[in-house]
């Protein structure tokens, strides 16, 4: 079995800096962590220290302070998952972290061992609005875990997409897929979209034999789990991928490194999706 196939068991990460998308995803990852019975980290990216050095209260002003505003944004996070493990009665063990530092790099070192690692899709405000977007982007690349970008509220019942290639990745993009697949007891749907038959022509499987091989090993790694094979033929790619997992829960994709980049139909789902989106390791 691949060593993605549910073998994670650091803690749940996840983003706050009291936008609404930072709301969702640690509504989610509360979620998560108390159906996977792991410890949940909320982690807030302290921006301010890297533009002004002026952080402490204003005289004579009780509870201000850059630095007072950043305690009282993780409490707010802390408090929110914790509402939430009181709504799904769970016992949920809860860390909070301030971390000094840019969106991503600030994420990516309080994230280091966990098992996955969840973020709104945007900020809060112009400034941290655009910086926490170019942190979807660079943590697709570079998060020390499975990455979830979290756009939407949980479908529950709805199944787990993935989408297939011939890449290097597609093992680790259908073991995560269904490992949560099978963690949230929902079916998979392994989509590939076939390519040019010209195109790539070096690989050595394409289009049916292609999705089939991942069907086969997708259903030896969570044999309870209806699994799903979907087989497209039309272009765009990302545009088909992105239309077929509309109704998922979340859709899992493999990030293809180029120069920092994780690749078009990443960046296009990070973008554009209608469901959430599972960047694997």
């Amino acid at each position: 079995m691949p060593a993605s196939a549910g073998k994670q068991t650091g803690p749940v990460a996840v983003g706050y800096d009291g936008s609404e998308p930072s709301q969702l995803a640690v509504r989610w990852a509360a979620g998560h962590a108390a159906a996977t019975h792991r410890k949940l980290k909320v982690i807030h990216a302290w921006v301010w220290p890297v533009f002004t050095k002026k952080l402490g209260p204003v005289k004579g002003v009780e509870g201000s302070g850059l630095r007072h505003a950043a305690e009282a944004t993780l409490q707010e996070g802390l408090d929110l998952a914790r509402s939430v493990a009181d709504e799904l009665g769970s016992t949920l063990e809860i860390e909070g972290v301030i971390r000094t530092g840019l969106p991503a790099q600030a994420l990516r070192a309080a994230a280091e061992g966990g098992s996955i690692l969840a973020i709104g899709h945007r900020g809060m405000g112009r400034l941290l609005g655009q910086l926490v977007g170019s942190a979807c982007l660079d943590l697709a690349v570079h998060a020390p875990c499975p990455l979830m970008v979290v756009r939407y509220p949980g479908r529950q019942g709805q199944p787990i997409a993935a989408g297939i290639d011939d890449k290097p990745t597609q093992g680790k993009v259908v073991a995560d897929a269904a490992a949560l697949a099978a963690e949230l007891n929902v079916p998979l749907q392994l989509i590939h979209v076939a390519r040019d038959p010209h195109h790539g022509r070096h690989a050595p499987l394409h289009g049916k034999e292609l999705l089939d091989q991942a069907v086969e090993l997708a259903r030896s790694l969570v044999p309870d789990v209806p699994v799903e094979g979907v087989l497209l033929e039309d272009h765009p790619v990302s545009k088909e991928l992105l239309a077929a997992a509309a109704q998922a829960q979340v859709l899992v994709l493999g990030a293809h490194h180029r120069e920092g980049h994780p690749g078009s139909t990443v960046s296009s789902a990070l973008e554009r999706a209608l469901c959430n989106v599972l960047i694997t390791r």
